[in-house]
């Protein structure tokens, strides 16, 4: 589950990858349009919807935090 999810994050934005911080957006590896690209290409991914609430900074904060976050979605 987590590969699958690192490859999309991938193939939106390779530097994710490489990016150790705790503040993507803000170091600017990460913009909000690319936010929405990882978030729609997730939910196709998985035939899920993430809901909008949890489209925040903190659950986009580096990889971890997206896998972190998806890995509760598809628990829920």
């Amino acid at each position: 589950m987590e590969e699958k999810i690192l490859k999309i994050i991938e193939e939106i934005n390779p530097d994710i990858l490489k990016y150790e911080g705790n503040t993507m957006m803000e170091d600017g590896t990460v913009d909000s349009f690319e936010v929405i690209d990882i978030v729609a290409a997730l939910e196709e991914e998985f035939d899920i919807e993430i809901d909008a609430s949890l489209v925040v900074a903190e659950n986009f904060a580096n990889k971890d935090a997206i896998v972190k976050m998806m890995l509760s979605v598809l628990d829920a």
